[in-house]
């Protein structure tokens, strides 16, 4: 039986989001889009394995996030850029294989963005991220 969500929500520690580091926020920003996508895709309609991956890989990769960075920017309150630059700008010490760096640290700061919202419990501002994403995909 899955918990109600005021069960998960006490399950569920609360996180001080304003002192996490971008690359903190970026880790969490990375599941919670992720399994948005995931649900995004589910909600299709029922497929193949495979098939499922392959949607989701299109959406969640480093070239759309940052793709989609340039949509988000200019709506973008002055908290969230920020924070989308403080994510940006940090240095994990890696740039993964075929990727451009400005890219790289360009999703790593969509996801610092979606870590933000979702540590803050900001719900209505992460649906409308997430419906200018699904706008563009």
């Amino acid at each position: 039986m899955c918990p109600d969500n005021e069960k998960l929500s006490k399950l569920s520690p609360d996180v001080d989001y304003r002192n996490l580091s971008g690359l903190s926020l970026a880790f969490i920003g990375d599941a919670v889009y992720e399994l948005f996508i995931r649900k995004y895709i589910l909600s299709k309609g029922e497929a193949r394995v495979k098939d499922l991956h392959k949607d989701t890989v299109r959406l969640v990769n480093a070239d759309f996030q940052a793709d989609m960075t340039d949509v988000l920017l200019p709506l973008l309150r002055e908290d969230e850029l920020s924070v989308f630059k403080r994510g940006r700008n940090a240095h994990a010490g890696h740039t993964p294989k075929n990727k451009s760096e400005a890219q790289y640290h360009k999703s790593t700061g969509f996801e610092a963005l979606i870590g933000y919202l979702y540590l803050k419990k900001d719900f209505e501002r992460l649906d409308f991220i997430f419906s200018e994403v699904l706008e563009n995909e």
